[in-house]
């Protein structure tokens, strides 16, 4: 069947759906073209099918084509963002890496080399998986490319920062903890979002503040709203090269129950979506979005809502892309310890009013935040 897309600033878009079905067709994410049918793209989606990793439920080695399927109902213009992010940038679905399911040691170093030929232009990638052990060698690629440390903010409802699983170093409850280890994160502007459930025990806690994190749990969230979670993230991250890694069981179950290892009190999706809108300016480098796992997954609530969240980091990386180009390039809304947090929040619409301190300071002197010595 003839593709019939929207072309517009000379980037080839998405299969015009006024024209053509949105349930016909090849699914690739929002019916964006190929890697292959344009001739460089400045963002590239990937889908990552690897789930050798998980500790409980299997299936995300599913999850890339699932949040893709889901995706067909996204439309050209985002209106939370004012922004039509094929428009801004050339973004092309780059298909699926090939990895081994059966030896983890051999499967990151695999994404780690297609990450980094996949960047090799100058593309940005935004990742969809797989489980969470997927994240090590996409943050191995993305510190290579930026030349240094980069952040990280990490939305899930679990640390991910445990030492091993039944004596396995590389699972999907380890990948931080080992980047850290690996330096390839600058443990000043490292922070978890949404993190919830029980642990093990309190030394889990410990480990985690040692390694740098910050965290702010669901009911942070809910207790301080996104208007000041979002300051202070602004104000944890600055203008550093940030990595965003979702892992879609940040979200409450009824919000996303296609996922390993759901835990209740989670946030909303439209709670995760606005803090991401939060962060226009920041200096984004790459993305993920991980653990959707189809089988548990009725009616497509979790594709749905991971397909949004995707959309919305593309969109982050082309409403900068617009913000450089309408300011001739010196746009930097999120400026590190110098007013930008709430410049930059303020520029989305979020205006943080410093009066809810209802369940105290994420990030700042409690149990669960700042790191040892800072």
């Amino acid at each position: 069947m003839e593709e019939i897309r929207i072309e517009t600033n000379g980037r080839l878009g998405p299969i015009d759906s006024s024209r053509v079905p949105r349930f016909s067709g090849a699914a690739t994410f929002a019916r964006l073209p190929r890697l292959d049918q344009v001739d460089r793209a400045d963002v590239a989606l990937v889908g990552v099918p690897f789930d050798a990793g998980v500790s409980y439920r299997p299936g995300a080695r599913f999850g890339a084509n699932h949040v893709r399927e889901a995706s067909r109902l996204l439309r050209p213009y985002n209106p939370a963002w004012d922004v039509s992010p094929f428009e801004e940038l050339q973004v092309a679905d780059a298909g699926d890496m090939a990895v081994n399911p059966f030896n983890i040691n051999e499967a990151i170093e695999t994404i780690q080399q297609n990450a980094l030929e996949l960047t090799a232009g100058g593309t940005r990638l935004v990742t969809l998986g797989g489980d969470h052990t997927i994240a090590l060698p996409l943050l191995r690629a993305a510190s290579e490319r930026a030349g240094e440390p980069v952040a990280m903010l990490h939305f899930d409802a679990h640390l991910d920062t445990w030492d091993t699983y039944f004596g396995a170093e590389y699972t999907h409850g380890t990948p931080f903890r080992r980047a850290v280890e690996e330096g390839i994160l600058d443990t000043e502007a490292i922070c978890h979002v949404g993190t919830r459930g029980p642990l093990y025990g309190k030394k889990d806690l410990e480990d985690d503040r040692r390694f740098g994190f910050g965290i702010v749990t669901s009911s942070d969230v809910y207790y301080q709203g996104v208007a000041e979670v979002v300051a202070k993230l602004r104000d944890r991250i600055g203008d550093r090269p940030l990595y965003i890694s979702v892992d879609i069981d940040v979200l409450d179950p009824a919000h996303a129950p296609g996922t390993g290892t759901p835990e209740a009190g989670g946030m909303t999706s439209r709670e995760l979506l606005e803090i991401i809108r939060g962060f226009r300016g920041m200096n984004l480098v790459g993305a993920d979005v991980v653990e959707v796992a189809p089988a548990y997954d009725h009616a497509e609530i979790t594709g749905v809502a991971a397909s949004h969240v995707a959309y919305d980091l593309v969109t982050l990386l082309a409403a900068n892309a617009a913000d450089l180009q309408d300011t001739g390039g010196s746009a930097r809304t999120a400026g590190h310890n110098d007013g930008g947090a709430s410049a930059g929040a303020a520029a989305h619409g979020v205006v943080p009013d410093g009066s809810r301190k209802l369940h105290g300071d994420p990030l700042a002197g409690t149990a669960l935040g700042t790191p040892e010595g800072r």
